[in-house]
């Protein structure tokens, strides 16, 4: 068995567990899957963002015939797209998706005809390792932003001492759980745990603070639960209070096209300033979503070199970098067609996978049968709702740094005496880190001046300089090989004419 995995790709577990590390990898994804669309002006979205990485992720195992085990959710490279194709209402987002989509289609194609050789050439483990370890420390600051941020509406968004304790509590029941030998289901389940040791804290401190008129104890935000059962005069809401239907972005977007009339919610999250596709918006679309969709592509090969590292596997060969990309790009379509955004491979699901050593690709079709499911159980929606933001920073703060040391982790074979190394592995951390984006003008107002960007993200930059710096010095050093080479080849003529 791989790298003493307790469940390898094909393994599986007994369905009762299974549904256990299935509901895991659920609240492992969660935190990030609802924040897109949340982000973005949609919180209604997010039972439809839920079933559309469900969707997305059993069409990426499809396509990668179950050999690798990793969730599809909602992609933060997409947002500022996103906010452009907002301004076309579900519509936008759809056509948005799409391009998205067939980016990675297209590539596969082409790999499909030259192979995947030059993947190795273009991101060695100089370029994937300190890629993988910026994707890491790069979510760090939303973690720890949110280990110190309770739920409750009135202490909402500033420091709170009592969300750091139930966020160190989460912390270290999942450390605690990770690392004791003598019981081998927590070892598969600390998040579970974890999660559920944070929230009966929090509960406690916020149940303190109800009754004391304590403001700064009120930890958990119950309101999504309650709301969700009573209308705003009392009335139980009915059958929707257990069962739903998610708006489909596919279903809206239809509806647009039907009446000519945008929805509510999009001009509400637009303030006002959406209007209906044309063909303008069309291009601005398209211009938006492309060059991103290409940046991230790298990002997918980086997320997958990691991947066969934990599970010392080369996904990249096997089942494939033209299958995985083929997955990727018509899970992300299908994700948003019957969810709200573009989807992408999860590193949290990575790092869970890390930490609990279950690679068993079962149990991830299981939480996309889950997450589906899910979807519709109003309550359950809701209940995911309430768990506090210092627990969810909690876990987090295990996630992403094991995938910043699985980065570290690749360093070992690299040579960082060796200049060309260290500049590259330099260029990529500081870029990273520092916040260094690309934003590509493509819109001027009357005056002259910058309407509308491109934003490129800060890893898929730090990606690029990365993988330039890599090809410069490596051409230089060819260069000199060369020269060095022929000065060789000259030395004998001329000591022959002597």
């Amino acid at each position: 068995m791989a790298k003493n995995l307790v469940y390898d790709i094909h393994d599986k577990p007994k369905f009762g567990n299974m549904l256990i590390f299935a509901l895991q990898q659920v609240l492992a994804i969660l935190a990030a899957t609802i924040a897109v669309p949340t982000i973005i002006g949609l919180p209604t979205q997010i039972p439809a963002a839920i079933f559309g990485a469900g969707v997305g992720t059993l069409v990426y195992q499809l396509f990668t015939r179950f050999k690798s085990p990793v969730f599809l959710g909602s992609s933060f490279a997409f947002l500022n797209s996103l906010g452009v194709a907002l301004a076309y209402g579900y519509c936008g987002i759809v056509l948005g998706s799409i391009v998205a989509g067939l980016v990675y289609v297209v590539i596969a194609i082409i790999i499909h005809f030259v192979g995947t050789a030059w993947v190795s050439k273009l991101m060695p483990p100089v370029i994937i390792g300190p890629t993988v370890t910026l994707i890491g420390l790069s979510l760090a600051g939303a973690a720890m932003g949110d280990i110190v941020k309770a739920n409750s509406s009135a202490v909402y968004g500033g420091y709170n001492l009592v969300a750091l304790l139930c966020g160190l509590v989460t912390f270290f029941t999942v450390v605690l759980c990770s690392t004791q030998k003598r019981y081998t289901m927590p070892r598969l389940i600390p998040f579970i745990l974890g999660i559920s040791a944070g929230y009966v804290v929090a509960s406690v401190f916020t149940l303190i603070g109800n009754v004391a008129d304590i403001d700064y104890l009120k930890i958990i935000n119950w309101d999504p639960l309650v709301n969700n059962f009573v209308n705003a005069d009392g009335s139980f809401k009915g059958i929707t209070a257990i069962f739903n239907l998610p708006d489909f972005a596919l279903v809206e977007a239809i509806k647009e096209l039907a009446t000519g009339e945008l929805s509510l919610e999009i001009l509400v999250a637009s303030k006002g300033q959406a209007g209906l596709l044309n063909g303008g918006g069309i291009a601005e679309v398209v211009i938006a979503f492309l060059p991103v969709a290409l940046v991230v592509f790298a990002e997918h090969i980086a997320d997958h070199k990691n991947l066969s590292y934990i599970i010392d596997q080369d996904l990249i060969e096997d089942p494939g970098l033209k299958r995985t990309l083929l997955g990727d790009g018509v899970g992300s379509i299908m994700g948003t067609l019957f969810g709200i955004c573009p989807n992408t491979t999860y590193g949290e699901s990575v790092g869970c996978v890390a930490i609990t050593r279950n690679a068993s690709v079962i149990t991830i079709t299981t939480t996309a049968i889950m997450c589906i499911v899910l979807s519709f159980v109003s309550p359950i929606m809701a209940l995911l709702q309430t768990i506090p933001s210092c627990v969810m920073g909690g876990v987090c703060l295990t996630l992403y740094g094991f995938i910043a040391v699985s980065g570290l982790k690749m360093f070992k074979s690299l040579d960082l005496n060796e200049n060309k190394n260290l500049f590259i592995v330099s260029a990529i951390l500081i870029c990273g880190i520092g916040g260094l984006t690309i934003q590509i003008p493509y819109a001027l107002a009357a005056n002259g001046a910058v309407a509308k960007t491109i934003q490129i993200t800060s890893i898929a930059t730090a990606l690029i300089v990365g993988i330039i710096t890599n090809a410069v010095l490596g051409k230089l050093e060819k260069s000199k090989l060369g020269k060095a080479g022929d000065e060789s080849a000259e030395a004998p003529a001329e000591k022959k004419e002597d």
